[in-house]
């Protein structure tokens, strides 16, 4: 039997169509090669059923049954026999035993939108991207935040502090909407922005106000010119910051400026993610008013820190509930421990779950109309995993029945298949089936540059092992839109891993995470991420060379005018190529050829196929492909779409001959070629 021509996924090649409804009539295909196969049968929990070869093509066979869906989740395997051998095949590929865990799976009913399916996305941790519009930057001494006043960098180019949540560079929307030629440019289709809402910190991840865009962000109608007072321990005399942040002139306006935004966003063809922090709040929070930002002004209700009759009283678990531990109750939960990240307390308040409800329904509707939902730690929203799936069954069916083609999108860790069953989250940040696999076979590194894994480097074994197994956790649709990421806000630059340096800012100088670094290497991930089944994310200034170390570092403010204008001529490149080929947004993907420190897949649909061939070695290399495994001809020829190597990279034009459906290619040190089958005359 030929094992490599057998085939099978959930693309539409394979089930037609490939997110079917209840009750529909499917076809379902397996591939084999060429007179090859006596038998290929499809094993399902009802039976085992034979399937009938309906088509010839090439060198392949392929085999067809019709099947009826039900109203519940189809599960299948297939099981092929030639002469006296038999095999199996589920999600991982061939198998000589029966692998329950890997079957394919179909759920009826469940789709994602086909819009974010390979979508070009763009991640904007907006304080350091741009600042449009200096009369909102935070100001010195603003407001206290973690035990010390607020302050504003004056310098863009200076590098974020050990302590850095408090320190404010000045992005805006306005930045945002300034540079929105460089990203359409860019070739993005999708910015995905790190929290906007009213929050006191840089990062936002502790929500303040759920209504409103942070007027930080947006526009001051109403300002003053009052810092705190010199020796002030407290935010009860922040009177600018109250006024900047709970006036409903300034909330109102930057919430307009938003919908502006949005809708030049959506002119240019680009759709909008929010990111949605529903399991924990701040301690500024208007709900809880830790701070005591909210207690004295007009039109809020007392904070459940304030008062025991406060109506978010049931948001929040106190430990100490005797009336005497009012006003200023500080024995309330918060998430990991912190007290200025309080837990919401979702089993305990309907009307809090109804609130956030209410949140994700609302920006995602007229006039805000975003496109969908980023959600921070998913997963641990409530205290047990019983109501986790509860909420975000409810969470799906509030925000698909406001906008049927929102995308649901979670931070999650490990395997999420319980999460991803159609009738919760739509898909996932990808770490563990893209960016921990892909980190540690070209740099041996940690994600949070925090071990350096000499066994991982070029381990090509065990890239293909763990990207075989977490794929096989997600449907189809939930992969192709993946969030496939190489850095962002809550781990290292990929560019500093490439000098396999570990360490951290404040054990480390800035300096330290960008010696050393080698553009070729994250040449070879960025042709990876551009070419991978997902939707390809770009943390902001990855594409301009910006580097550092964990969050802080991490969170570097965008290099305007000192940008690496190769890498980003190269990142233009590889999402154009992108956009252009189809295999690369829907396509199948098969792994052709690995070893150490050199990998080989295909993407390929219809008769359109694509080829990326990547050495990772300080070594040229000379690589034999079994490209035919890719459904590509076995005789006529590839032609390059580009090539990267050591000091730069090309798109000239260059042709790879098929003989007996292999190429032949030398690969220089750190290289990666991307190339497609020349289709011949009529």
């Amino acid at each position: 039997m030929c094992r490599d021509a057998l085939f099978c996924d959930g693309t539409s090649s394979y089930v037609i169509p490939p997110e079917p409804a209840e009750g529909q009539m499917i076809r379902l295909r397996f591939r084999t090669a060429r007179n090859n196969v006596s038998t290929v049968l499809l094993v399902a929990d009802s039976g085992i059923y034979q399937m009938e070869r309906v088509l010839t093509r090439g060198v392949f066979d392929y085999y067809e049954i019709h099947w009826k869906l039900g109203t519940e989740a189809f599960s299948y395997y297939f099981e092929i026999h030639c002469d006296d051998e038999v095999c199996y095949y589920n999600r991982t590929g061939v198998s000589d035993d029966i692998k329950p865990h890997y079957s394919f799976r179909i759920v009826p009913g469940f789709s994602t939108p086909n819009w974010a399916k390979g979508a070009v996305m763009y991640q904007i941790f907006v304080d350091r991207f741009y600042n449009g519009n200096s009369e909102n930057d935070v100001k010195d001494r603003e407001y206290i935040y973690i035990g010390e006043p607020v302050r504003k960098v004056e310098d863009w180019n200076e590098m974020p502090h050990a302590m850095d949540v408090r320190r404010f560079y000045g992005g805006d929307l306005q930045g945002v909407m300034e540079k929105l030629d460089y990203l359409q440019d860019l070739g993005v289709e999708v910015i995905y922005f790190n929290p906007l809402f009213v929050s006191p910190s840089n990062h936002k991840y502790d929500i303040q106000d759920y209504d409103y865009i942070d007027p930080h962000f947006g526009i001051f109608i109403q300002d003053g010119e009052q810092a705190l007072p010199e020796g002030a321990e407290d935010n009860t005399q922040a009177e600018l910051y109250k006024k900047r942040v709970g006036d409903l002139e300034n909330l109102e306006a930057s919430n307009e400026l938003f919908i502006r935004l949005v809708e030049e966003i959506h002119r240019r063809g680009m759709r909008v993610i929010l990111d949605g922090v529903f399991n924990h709040c701040g301690s500024f929070n208007k709900w809880m008013d830790r701070e005591r930002i909210y207690e004295s002004r007009d039109g809020y209700e007392k904070g459940a820190f304030i008062s025991k009759d406060s109506p978010y009283r049931s948001f929040f678990y106190f430990h100490n509930n005797e009336d005497s531990a009012w006003p200023y109750n500080t024995s309330y939960d918060g998430w990991w421990g912190n007290d200025t990240l309080p837990k919401l307390n979702y089993e305990d308040s309907r009307k809090l779950e109804d609130y956030i409800m209410e949140i994700g329904r609302k920006w995602v509707s007229p006039p805000y109309n975003v496109d969908g939902w980023r959600l921070d730690v998913a997963a641990d929203l409530g205290h047990t995993n019983e109501y986790n799936h509860a909420f975000w069954k409810r969470f799906r069916k509030e925000i698909k029945s406001a906008r049927p083609d929102a995308l649901i999108l979670a931070e999650h860790y490990g395997d999420p298949a319980d999460w991803l069953q159609g009738d919760e989250w739509d898909s996932i940040m990808n770490y563990d089936a893209f960016m921990e696999p892909l980190t540690w076979f070209l740099t041996g590194m940690e994600k949070h540059s925090d071990e350096f894994r000499p066994d991982l480097l070029g381990n090509a074994d065990y890239f293909v092992n763990t990207m075989n197994h977490f794929m096989s956790c997600m449907q189809t649709s939930s992969l192709q839109t993946a969030m496939n990421e190489l850095s962002n806000h809550d781990h290292s630059r990929f560019l500093t891993r490439t000098n396999q340096v570990v360490g951290r800012l404040g054990g480390m100088d800035h300096r330290a995470a960008e010696e050393g670094v080698i553009p070729a290497v994250m040449a070879e991930a960025v042709a990876v991420q551009m070419t991978w089944v997902g939707a390809p994310t770009v943390y902001y200034g990855d594409e301009a060379g910006v580097c550092g170390f964990t969050d802080p570092d991490s969170r570097r403010p965008y290099p305007w005018g000192k940008e690496k204008k190769r890498m980003i001529d190269f990142h233009r490149e590889m999402i154009r190529i992108h956009k252009t080929e189809r295999p690369l947004r829907t396509g199948s993907l098969r792994m052709l050829y690995w070893e150490k420190d050199v990998l080989a897949y295909g993407r390929f649909v219809g008769d359109e196929q694509v080829v990326v061939i990547l050495n990772n070695s300080e070594s040229l290399r000379e690589v034999t492909v079994p490209v035919w495994m890719a459904e590509v001809p076995v005789t006529g020829r590839m032609k390059r779409l580009i090539y990267s190597y050591e000091d730069d990279f090309t798109t000239k034009k260059d042709e790879y001959i098929i003989h007996n459906g292999e190429i032949v290619v030398n690969m220089g040190r750190h290289s990666v070629l991307v190339a497609k089958t020349k289709r011949t005359e009529g």
